[in-house]
């Protein structure tokens, strides 16, 4: 997969304007959930739905669409402007699938929500938290103090549903999803007919699905390969059961986490191959693309300093506090900064920083696909619509 280099430019997080989190937020308005702002402009498009399902395609950025069109009829459909309209969104910084799924999930941003990257530092010790694996510890009623669109959904008589073949259960769910009815599935059939199931269920209705194998194919063997591609025909099959089977008084509405590109092996900084990088670090989070450095004490410059010059102009380095002020996270709460490194070292082009393995795990290195900074590619993230009746 050759890249534009336009892809490869940085993009700022469109908060409050055209985000991730404000799609939910944007359809319950339409649902005429009070307290809801229709920052997207649904409303005129939802004239006379009563029930909206919200699925997620894990990885499969907007940019993404144009090669998903090889293996997908309905996909290519709506690349090519014949099938509802397809708009692009941002995602949030980082560019990472926690952060995503709970800027969805509750309509703010990552500043407000805490969950700040696929592994931060727990403040006050040197513990890394993986919200993918995230149990019970800390809890997650307390790490994540937001309540969720689909509790305010509920809480105004609106039914809410979560279809999920992974993180059905646990912290990260209970971050993003709760108040939702869980609604465990295997495989892309019990995908699309839960999402359907639950838009039925109740007069007005709001669905959240997720589809995980483009993601996960991407990161095993790269964007546009064969199992990529095997992927996402599965992909079109969920997609047409659920355009067919919608009540003509329901939409569904289709987006995406992040974006991805392929990083070659000669791309990759390995940890151990610069001994240097490690020196008053104390915790290295984050992941591959925009890591988070976390220092010893009064040593923040001198870090910084070493990281530039053993990586030159293949990263960007801030402080936290240029971050924050730069508006990268939204408005942060106080409670939440210092989950955030010392330092953020965000790559540019196709570089990837590995071998964290204490962090990351041992297998991290050996992905094919990345993402999680802030190249157009990788936050930039589509929403196209369907109403009931319009595929047959």
């Amino acid at each position: 997969m050759d890249i534009d280099e336009r892809l490869l430019r940085p993009v700022q997080p469109e908060y409050g304007v055209a985000s991730l989190g404000d799609l939910i937020p944007s359809a319950l308005s339409a649902l005429q959930v009070p307290s809801t702002s229709d920052v997207l402009g649904l409303t005129e498009s939802l004239s006379g739905i009563n029930k909206i399902a919200v699925l997620l395609v894990d990885g499969l950025g907007y940019h993404l669409y144009s090669q998903a069109a090889q293996s997908s009829p309905i996909l290519a459909s709506v690349w090519g402007g014949e099938l509802g309209g397809l708009r692009r969104l941002t995602t949030n910084f980082p560019s990472t699938t926690p952060t995503s799924l709970t800027s969805l999930g509750t309509g703010v941003t990552p500043g407000r929500h805490g969950v700040l990257g696929f592994t931060v530092n727990v403040p006050g010790t040197d513990d890394v938290l993986t919200h993918i694996l995230w149990g019970d510890k800390p809890d997650p009623l307390l790490w994540q103090p937001v309540p969720t669109c689909f509790e305010r959904a509920a809480a105004h008589g609106v039914a809410a549903a979560i279809v999920s073949r992974i993180y059905p259960t646990g912290g990260l769910s209970a971050a993003a999803f709760r108040g939702g009815d869980p609604v465990g599935s295997d495989s892309a059939e019990e995908t699309a007919a839960g999402v359907v199931r639950s838009l039925n269920a109740s007069e007005r209705s709001i669905v959240y699905g997720y589809y995980p194998l483009v993601d996960r194919m991407g990161h095993e063997y790269g964007v546009d390969t064969p199992q990529w591609h095997e992927a996402v025909a599965e992909l079109d099959q969920l997609l047409r059961q659920v355009c067919r089977e919608l009540p003509r008084d329901a939409a569904l509405l289709v987006t995406a986490d992040h974006g991805m590109l392929n990083i070659p092996e000669s791309a990759k900084v390995f940890i151990d191959d610069h001994p240097q990088l490690r020196h008053d670090v104390r915790v290295i989070a984050g992941e591959p693309r925009a890591r988070y450095i976390h220092v010893r004490p009064g040593k923040e410059e001198q870090v910084a300093r070493t990281w530039r010059d053993t990586l030159g102009d293949r990263v960007e380095i801030w402080t936290r506090g240029e971050a924050i002020t730069a508006g990268w996270f939204g408005d942060v709460s106080e409670d939440h900064r210092d989950r955030i490194g010392d330092l953020i070292v965000v790559c540019r082009g196709d570089c990837a920083i590995v071998g964290v393995t204490e962090t990351d795990g041992p297998t991290t290195a050996a992905l094919r696909g990345y993402h999680g900074a802030h190249s157009e590619i990788e936050m930039a993230v589509p929403l196209w619509l369907c109403r009931g009746g319009e595929v047959a």
